[in-house]
């Protein structure tokens, strides 16, 4: 197995700046057991996507990442003819002499394939299986979703032209989902599940602290202590540890070691990402907030 055990999950991804506790590593350690994917949901910025990211480095193998949207279709996600190299058969064809049922089977072979990143994980003959990152599964419509059950049950994709083809060795596959909208349960029953909530104080202080070397302790306890408490208030949209990351860095480029208002207020743009939010934390509790994050003690 090149996951050996859950603890080695937990201390190769932290070596790669990913803290992993121990719920998901066990999850990811399932995963490669039992060969079937992980479905992660949770708000965005909570670090979903990092998780398929950080295990591709791990296990030294190709990250194919496939990200969702509405009205994506098989030729986006799965394949393609190459329409350009077909004609240009057909016309080199045209002046030779060779039948047209050979030419017509020969333009419809996999040399003429255009591979998406399904059939590249399918397809893929490394020596370890790539990790397939389907990203924001939920922003795909039901269409899409139902034919990743195909892929997804059997790790098997169906071209009319060629047949079907398998995968020798199953990928490692990440599905993330923001819940915009619900998934099907017959996608949900083909994964295993984890959610991915915003982190606790001790866990978000230990990522600020190995994603930004160098950072001065003390700032990186107001930071986090900060984002706990403006997570308790009723956002638009509540910063996620990706924010977090954004500011504390900011912080550290214009050489601050401490939270006054000016600061923050000239920051804010780096936590929230909606006009309404900043509004309301600049003319709700904001003053009571830093009283709090700047009145923490280094560990």
């Amino acid at each position: 197995m090149l996951l050996r055990s859950i603890e080695h999950i937990q201390e190769t991804m932290e070596k790669h700046r990913y803290i992993t506790d121990r719920p998901l590593a066990t999850i990811i350690y399932l995963s490669q057991i039992l060969e079937k994917p992980i479905l992660l949901e949770g708000q965005a910025g909570v670090g979903k996507t990092d998780v398929a990211k950080v295990l591709a480095e791990v296990l030294e193998t190709k990250l194919i990442r496939l990200q969702c949207y509405e009205g994506i279709d098989i030729s986006q996600a799965v394949y393609e003819w190459n329409y350009p190299k077909q004609i240009l058969r057909i016309k080199l064809e045209e002046l030779g002499s060779g039948s047209k049922e050979t030419v017509e089977n020969e333009i419809f072979s996999e040399s003429f394939l255009l591979k998406r990143p399904l059939l590249e994980a399918i397809t893929s003959d490394s020596a370890v299986p790539p990790v397939l990152l389907i990203d924001e599964i939920d922003r795909a419509d039901d269409e899409f979703e139902g034919f990743l059950l195909e892929v997804l049950s059997d790790f098997q994709i169906t071209i009319p032209e060629i047949g079907t083809i398998k995968a020798n060795r199953r990928p490692f596959v990440v599905l993330t989902s923001n819940r915009t909208r619900e998934l099907h349960d017959a996608l949900k029953r083909r994964c295993l599940y984890h959610w991915i909530d915003y982190p606790s104080f001790e866990k978000e202080f230990r990522i600020v602290t190995t994603k930004i070397p160098g950072i001065n302790e003390l700032l990186a306890r107001k930071v986090c202590n900060f984002m706990q408490a403006v997570r308790q208030m009723d956002f638009f949209k509540s910063p996620g540890i990706a924010e977090t990351l954004d500011w504390a860095t900011a912080l550290v480029f214009l050489n601050k070691d401490d939270l006054d208002r000016d600061t923050v207020e000239a920051t804010l743009g780096c936590i929230f990402k909606y006009n309404q939010d900043i509004d309301r934390v600049k003319e709700g509790q904001l003053e009571a907030i830093l009283e709090k994050s700047n009145a923490v003690q280094a560990g």
